[in-house]
């Protein structure tokens, strides 16, 4: 069981199990082992570490289990550092387990902790289905592996208003809410904070940055991505769960948050939380479902689902600062481009020496992994005429910075568990609060529209904006 110790480790983080439910499953492919492999070839795990996976279904072996992982590095992984590799899958191993039995599991961490030391840490990552949490969270309850743990729990948090609180309810029975890290990775992403950044950082726009100078927000995530073999999963949730209560959301309390005063994990918890209390329940009426034309022929869809595949809705945040201004929310499968937006359209000047209609100027952030703003705005048309012509500003911080390496999402928020750090993640209250927001579209939901793959989504949503989306529009920046 044991591995040689890491030359790289980090001295002040403790020893640690990290304990991987639903460890052969995509996620942890895309996502957890890469992460793993980062924080590993960065120096920034401790020098003393074990992982083990589990889940029901067994490989053959471990070493059949370090194969799964190693093929998942490859494809995720450029450039892989055979040393970093090799040490990552030593340490490395599987144990089955479900709901009703842990026992080996139990024991089988046990075991390695004795190899690691003292006071081990024990990080317990559920990557599995919303059904499965209670029941995953039970067992280590049961099987006294809570005790020195932090537990990360993947969205969506339960399914609607009631389930999140069933789920609350049997987390709580087991863990302390300071043990408990509910990730959502758009808060992990380097552009998602650099929104902060950016306004609270700079007088040019944090004056600007309300009601007054603002006629509206939008938060646009397309993805050209269709099931890529999720349909099981989608016909679970579907667009709304997956997405909206979620990572949507997220970027809007990022984009409205009121100043936390200090970057600490309870500030800037309790400035989330208070704009979530100020959101407005939702309209269904004010909400567009749609599904692709041809969802129904995905594997694992039911050939009379009417799960949607896309989202778009009109948000409003009743407060002094955006009182009256809509935030309007778009998110969908197989559509024209995979983009993660935000636009802040400005309101018209006031000046009438150019006359009315203008185009407005519009604050635009990419939230790529290496941020890019865009200040879409009009000037002089160069010649002898006073003539206005649209022209923009951009800021590329990947260009202007070439050598500070952006974190990957989860290689940043696994680092935070680490050090215990909650700034980026979801409190109890701010989940509840989203699901009572989105409540009323669960419990009056819009019959789906159709649309065609490769395309913006249902003419409804297209005329939800007053002026329409930036996104689609035959001028929008294009990468």
């Amino acid at each position: 069981m044991s591995a040689e110790p890491g030359t790289q480790g980090v001295p002040d983080l403790p020893a640690c199990v990290f304990l991987l439910f639903g460890a052969r499953g995509d996620l942890a492919a895309r996502k957890l082992f890469p992460g793993l492999y980062r924080l590993a070839a960065a120096g920034r795990l401790p020098d003393q570490y074990a992982v083990i996976g589990s889940g029901r279904h067994a490989p053959d072996s471990d070493d059949a289990f370090r194969d799964e992982v190693r093929e998942a590095l490859d494809d995720s992984v450029d450039d892989l550092d055979e040393a970093v590799a090799r040490e990552l899958l030593s340490r490395t191993s599987f144990v089955a387990s479900d709901a009703d039995d842990g026992s080996d599991l139990a024991a089988w961490v046990r075991e390695a902790e004795e190899d690691l030391g003292d006071d081990v840490l024990r990080l317990v990552y559920l990557s599995v289905p919303p059904g499965a949490m209670s029941g995953m969270v039970g067992m280590v309850g049961r099987e006294g592996l809570a005790e020195r743990a932090r537990l990360v729990i993947e969205k969506p948090f339960g399914l609607d208003l009631e389930s999140f609180g069933e789920l609350d309810r049997d987390v709580r029975a087991v863990f302390d809410e300071e043990q408990v890290f509910r990730i959502d990775h758009f808060l992990g992403k380097e552009a998602v904070q650099n929104v902060l950044a950016l306004r609270f950082a700079n007088a040019l726009f944090e004056p600007a940055w309300d009601r007054s100078s603002i006629a509206s927000v939008q938060v646009d995530v397309p993805e050209t991505l269709a099931m890529e073999g999720r349909g099981s999963f989608y016909e679970s949730t579907g667009a709304l769960r997956d997405m909206v209560s979620t990572h949507l959301f997220q970027i809007l309390g990022a984009v409205a948050l009121e100043d936390p005063g200090e970057w600490t994990a309870d500030a800037v918890r309790r400035a989330r939380a208070a704009v979530f209390e100020d959101v407005r329940p939702l309209d269904p009426s004010r909400v567009v479902l749609g599904q692709y034309d041809d969802y129904r022929d995905e594997e694992d869809v039911e050939e009379d689902s009417t799960v949607e595949t896309f989202v778009a809705l009109e948000a409003w945040v009743d407060n002094d600062r955006w009182r009256d201004i809509p935030f309007h929310l778009r998110t969908g499968k197989a559509m024209a481009e995979t983009r993660r937006t935000v636009t802040l359209r400005f309101r018209q000047p006031e000046s009438s020496v150019f006359g009315s209609g203008l185009a407005p100027d519009e604050l635009v952030l990419e939230l790529t992994d290496e941020a890019q703003v865009h200040v879409d705005l009009l000037g002089k048309r160069p010649g002898p005429e006073m003539e206005l012509a649209p022209a923009t500003m951009r800021l590329d911080l990947g260009e202007e910075l070439p050598d500070d390496e952006p974190l990957e999402a989860y290689e940043r928020l696994l680092l935070d568990v680490l050090q215990g750090d909650h700034t980026l993640f979801a409190h109890a209250d701010e989940t509840r609060r989203l699901w009572e927001v989105c409540q009323p579209v669960l419990d009056d939901r819009p019959d789906p529209l159709p649309y065609a793959s490769g395309t913006w989504g249902p003419q409804a949503a297209l005329d939800l904006p007053e002026g329409g989306w930036r996104l689609g529009r035959h001028d929008a920046y294009a990468d």
